[in-house]
């Protein structure tokens, strides 16, 4: 049996610099890693069965069942695989669960099926399952450009602590595609506020003040319970907040553990879906 782990991401940044006239958004992007992962098990079988320890979880529904087809196409392999995941990231989150999972099925079938495909073919094939499963073929720190298929390794960042806040909303299932067509003229930016943010983890030293998201105003506006999430967050003794993704997961990041400890317990005690977790370097 091969098991892969698939870990929950952040954008440090996430930058929407225009609308391309192929439809796609433009984006710059930098990518964080984390420890909350999901566990993918896969071992041979002569016929395709994926199965989740997660009820709310539908492989149908998913980029998992996507992603075995896609690779079985491109490889050009008929066989089978069971593939049995353990649920630990929250669906519908912000946080890339379903990309994270598309792409380890990309490195587990690649390895239990022999294919050997480098690196950058992985990238390739994951680019047509969505934005975000390039980077996650490579994961740790990196920086993404285009839609998602130009990923750069960047580097490892010192060992920081962030603090998860899942709001209990629901969530439509076309979230990220109504927040890019309530995106305003001042959602877009340049690419500076990434290019800052890089030169601060190259000299070492994050500046979370430089943290921003393009879907952050929109997502206020479009869903306003975050709002009172936010001031819990406040409340719990965070400092810089951010939206995960497209949200609705609100981070903090922290370079104290114990710090991070008190807001994770001060969340908890209130009945909040909370996470302590810590950033996290490339996977093999």
């Amino acid at each position: 049996m091969l098991t892969l782990l698939a870990p929950a991401k952040v954008n440090l940044s996430l930058e929407v610099l225009y609308r391309r006239k192929d439809g796609y958004h433009e984006l710059r992007s930098i990518i964080q890693s984390l420890s909350l992962c999901d566990r993918l098990s896969f071992s041979p079988s002569k016929t395709v069965h994926i199965s989740s320890d997660s009820q709310d979880w539908q492989a149908d529904l998913s980029l998992v069942s996507k992603a075995v087809e896609l690779f079985s196409e491109r490889c050009g392999q008929n066989t089978g695989v069971n593939l049995k995941i353990a649920k630990r990231i929250p669906l519908v989150s912000g946080l890339g669960g379903d990309s994270s999972c598309a792409a380890a099925v990309l490195k587990g079938l690649n390895k239990l099926w022999g294919c050997g495909y480098p690196c950058w073919r992985l990238m390739e094939i994951g680019a047509e399952l969505g934005s975000d499963v390039p980077f996650f073929i490579m994961g740790g720190t990196a920086m993404m450009e285009g839609r998602g298929e130009t990923v750069t390794p960047l580097p490892t960042l010192t060992q920081m602590w962030a603090v998860l806040l899942v709001p209990a909303l629901d969530m439509p299932a076309d979230k990220t595609a109504a927040l890019y067509r309530n995106l305003r003229p001042d959602s877009f930016t340049s690419g500076e506020i990434s290019d800052k943010l890089l030169e601060s983890i190259c000299q070492g030293k994050l500046s979370l003040s430089l943290c921003f998201n393009a879907f952050e105003k929109v997502a206020f506006e479009l869903f306003p319970e975050l709002v009172k999430y936010r001031w819990q967050f406040l409340e719990a003794g965070a400092y810089q907040i951010s939206l995960a993704g497209a949200g609705p997961t609100l981070f903090t990041l922290l370079k104290d553990k114990n710090t991070a400890e008190k807001i994770y317990h001060n969340l908890c005690q209130k009945g909040h879906q909370a996470y302590l977790v810590s950033t996290l370097g490339p996977l093999d």
